[in-house]
């Protein structure tokens, strides 16, 4: 498995408001390829929104950091950072995190 973190500058809208605004990009993002599951992040004080990622394999991971790079570039967006980690999942048992099965969809 591979996490991807995505964060950028951005000016709102935030919370039920960009959930409104946002929900069909997030019916297109759950489509896609490789996704386990992601979390929407929003900070309003610093300005910053993005979310992090969890990809079945590292393919899929690389391909949509490419290709979400390039969507929130289309929307005007700059500095757009993405840093791909892999997942240590003994750990992660022990703390608690839960992850779905390879090639389960969440809410599926």
């Amino acid at each position: 498995m591979k996490l991807v973190q995505f964060d950028f500058p951005y000016g709102g809208p935030w919370g039920e408001e960009m959930a409104s605004a946002h929900s069909g990009l997030a019916k297109v993002i759950g489509g896609t390829p490789g996704l386990l599951w992601k979390i929407w992040i929003e900070n309003r004080e610093k300005g910053e929104a993005g979310g992090i990622y969890l990809f079945a394999d590292e393919k899929s991971a690389a391909e949509y950091v490419k290709e979400h790079t390039a969507r929130l570039e289309g929307f005007g967006l700059k500095n757009i950072r993405a840093k791909v980690f892999d997942v240590n999942e003994g750990l992660n048992r022990i703390t608690r995190a839960t992850f779905c099965e390879k090639g389960a969809r969440a809410g599926a």
